[in-house]
């Protein structure tokens, strides 16, 4: 009888990554680790399986203690009520006001100023005082300074009030309005229908204030408006019947055309107005501020 030859073990070969992988956990001693590790995973299923066996069993309710979980769970319903809470107990701590009645007080406005008071010393008899100014495009206010306050006596006292010494206050002293004016150097240039020219003599204007027409009514080529930043410039509104402008001015306003230029005091601006193009040749002069009322 003949039998079946198998493979001969010798001639079985290890592939070379498991060799070298076995020679190196051989050379860390990591050979005991892997072993542990492989026994654990086999075991744990087996040790869980029999500890859930046992916590089922004594999780098993007893005839004992099923009152106590019933009352437990009977306890714990809570009976719903439907319906929307009352008014009087959400508002219970509120106290009930009446709208149409004025809780608030207005301000008092006796007493309050708008000037500080001039302050005095009373060591040297001598007082000092504030002045404030506030400009604009047309005019400035100026509060006028004063000396030892209204009525003030040489002594120190102050007459206004009839009390002595440094330690008396003086009246709010009175505020002087200023407008700022130009004055103002323009001549024209005629064009004829011979084709000659016509020279106009040159006039000069002083203290015009703001919003006059220049250089007249019958011809208001430029408006006189007021003074720019720091009151070093002129603001002149240009008509619309100017059809064309020469000069150094600094254009505000206007796209196709200027609408508002600002010129500077002895720098001449050269504006053509209305269908005979009559040119006008306008030139400030100097800024002036004219004391314009009191307050």
């Amino acid at each position: 009888m003949n039998r079946l030859k198998g493979p001969d073990l010798k001639d079985l070969k290890v592939p070379p990554v498991l060799r070298e992988l076995f020679q190196d956990l051989r050379d860390r001693r990591l050979l005991p680790l892997l072993a542990l590790v492989l026994v654990a995973i086999v075991a744990v299923p087996f040790l869980l399986g029999e500890s859930g066996e046992e916590e089922g069993a004594s999780s098993s309710p007893t005839l004992g203690a099923m009152p106590q979980t019933a009352e437990a769970a009977r306890l714990t319903v809570v009976e719903a009520k439907p319906g929307l809470r009352d008014y009087r107990k959400r508002l219970r701590a509120r106290v009930a006001t009446d709208p149409f009645k004025q809780r608030y007080t207005k301000p008092v406005l006796k007493g309050a100023k708008l000037q500080s008071e001039s302050s005095t010393s009373g060591g040297s008899g001598s007082s000092s005082s504030t002045s404030t100014t506030t400009e604009s495009s047309g005019g400035a206010v100026v509060e006028s300074p004063t000396e030892g306050g209204a009525g003030a006596e040489p002594g120190g006292g102050s007459g206004g009030n009839g009390s002595g010494g440094g330690g008396g206050g003086a009246d709010t002293p009175p505020l002087t309005l200023f407008a700022f004016a130009v004055d103002v150097q323009y001549s024209h240039t005629e064009e004829k229908a011979d084709g000659s020219v016509e020279m106009g003599a040159p006039t000069k204007r002083e203290k015009v204030k703001p919003y006059t027409p220049l250089p007249g009514v019958k011809a208001p080529v430029v408006t006189y408006l007021g003074v720019g930043t720091e009151a070093k410039t002129a603001l002149l509104m240009v008509s619309k019947d100017v059809t064309a402008v020469f000069g150094d001015g600094k254009c505000v306003s206007g796209t196709d055309s200027c609408e508002l230029i600002e010129v500077e005091p002895g720098i001449p601006e050269t504006f053509e107005y209305g269908p005979n193009h009559v040119r006008y040749k306008i030139n400030v002069l100097k800024i002036v501020p004219l004391v314009s009322g009191h307050l």
